[in-house]
């Protein structure tokens, strides 16, 4: 049985949500409420802001909480939404005031479409990466079918507010977490708010892939915008879901230390290509020097390297014929299978492999066996095991890969409780 848990990774105390939990100022001018995405606020003699709302269950608490704090019900002139994913917006409606703007950068109601038109598609793929999360019965869907804000006031590049007496200038950002995304940058208070942009824990990698899947994120892009914020010359840094940064020291360091370290998985990745060096190679041998490594996060470095090789190059690797086909390689593993002397003659193969340490031969093996056998008792069980050390290889570190293989081990003990034969 593996050690880790995703419960345990970093990312559920980010995501964590407590009612109980009142708002607090983060300045003598900005208050937070932490939720699966925080909500900020900042208050003004002629009208409030609001960045961000929580999720359709925790808004109106959010409310509570920030009226609680500043001791005077909200006056909200605006609300801003750094990007549409339904935790930083399903609260939209509890600060919905009569005459309230709702500003959002010009790819949001696109992107609101896309949840929905691909919900039934993403639902299932989640399920699979968060099934030791997702409790029984829940589906995840309500995260695809959540009410979207209307009216809204887009913008393109970047927009420019006054609200009590408070400069507001929001900025695109679209090759983050998503490509609605925008940063709201205070310029008076040298304040920027840039909510997922760099990924849901700070100092991790920015998610530019998740085990769900997602529209691909440039890297190439990520890095000017990187740029452009550190050339604002922020003295407090905001984020989705970890407390701010202050100081502008503190700030250049860690934006710096992003950028340096997805600059030298681009410019490894992209030398290694030139030099005719494979994905797997590369994938297999680039990771980042000790002073660029980040916190842990969403996926492991390899798969950002694969990120970027795909951003480039796109999915014919080049490296098969058969990839440019329908026939998956999987169809003939049975064929295999059989030649070979059976699924048995394979689980066996991947023990070995396993107990040898090279678990991802192992789990190609078994993967064979158990598209020839799934009702062999033994494969099943070697499958598990190879699950299992994977599990433990990441550590508990890297939260996408971990729940991808938990959701696997869920099902392999079903099969395995269901009874295969022996």
């Amino acid at each position: 049985m593996t050690r880790f848990r995703t419960l345990d990774h970093p990312m559920i105390a980010a995501i964590a949500w407590n009612p109980d939990r009142p708002a607090e100022w983060i300045s003598d001018h900005i208050a937070m409420n932490r939720a699966t995405s925080n909500a900020y606020l900042i208050p003004g003699d002629d009208g409030d802001v609001v960045i961000n709302t929580g999720t359709a269950v925790q808004g109106e608490q959010i409310r509570k909480n920030f009226e609680a704090l500043i001791g005077r019900p909200l006056k909200v002139t605006q609300i801003v939404f750094t990007q549409s994913h339904p935790d930083h917006t399903g609260g939209w409606q509890f600060f919905a005031d009569d005459g309230v703007g709702t500003i959002v950068q010009r790819k949001f109601e696109r992107i609101c479409a896309e949840r929905k038109l691909m919900g039934r598609f993403f639902t299932r793929r989640n399920a699979k990466v968060l099934a030791a999360l997702i409790p029984p019965g829940d589906s995840g869907a309500f995260w695809f079918e959540a009410r979207d804000p209307q009216p809204l006031t887009v913008f393109a590049d970047a927009h420019d507010m006054t609200v009590s007496g408070r400069d507001y200038r929001l900025l695109s950002i679209p090759s983050g977490e998503t490509l609605d995304a925008l940063a709201v940058w205070m310029p008076q208070e040298k304040t920027l708010f840039f909510g997922n942009w760099a990924g849901a824990i700070m100092g991790a990698s920015p998610n530019f892939y998740t085990a769900r899947g997602d529209r691909d994120r440039s890297i190439v892009f990520w890095l000017e915008e990187c740029q452009m914020m550190i050339d604002l010359s922020p003295e407090m840094l905001v984020t989705g879901h970890d407390d701010p940064i202050i100081g502008a020291e503190a700030v250049r360091a860690h934006l710096t230390k992003l950028r340096d370290a997805v600059q030298y998985l681009h410019d490894e990745t992209v030398a290694g290509m030139n030099e005719g060096k494979t994905l797997p190679e590369l994938m297999a041998e680039i990771a980042l020097p000790p002073h660029l490594v980040l916190r842990d996060g969403r996926g492991p470095v390899n798969w950002y390297v694969r990120a970027i090789w795909e951003e480039y190059a796109g999915w014919f690797r080049q490296e098969r014929t058969s990839e440019l086909y329908a026939t998956p390689p999987s169809a003939i593993w049975p064929e295999v299978v059989a030649l070979a002397g059976g699924a048995g003659v394979l689980a066996e193969k991947s023990r070995a492999h396993l107990a040898a340490g090279d678990v991802e031969k192992a789990l190609h093996l078994i993967e064979m066996a158990a598209v020839a056998a799934p009702d062999d008792r033994g494969v099943r069980e070697t499958e598990l095991a190879v699950y299992e050390a994977l599990a433990d290889r990441t550590q508990g570190r890297v939260f996408d890969e971990l729940g991808w293989l938990e959701s696997a081990i869920i099902e392999t003990r079903r099969a395995l409780d269901a009874g295969p034969v022996a």
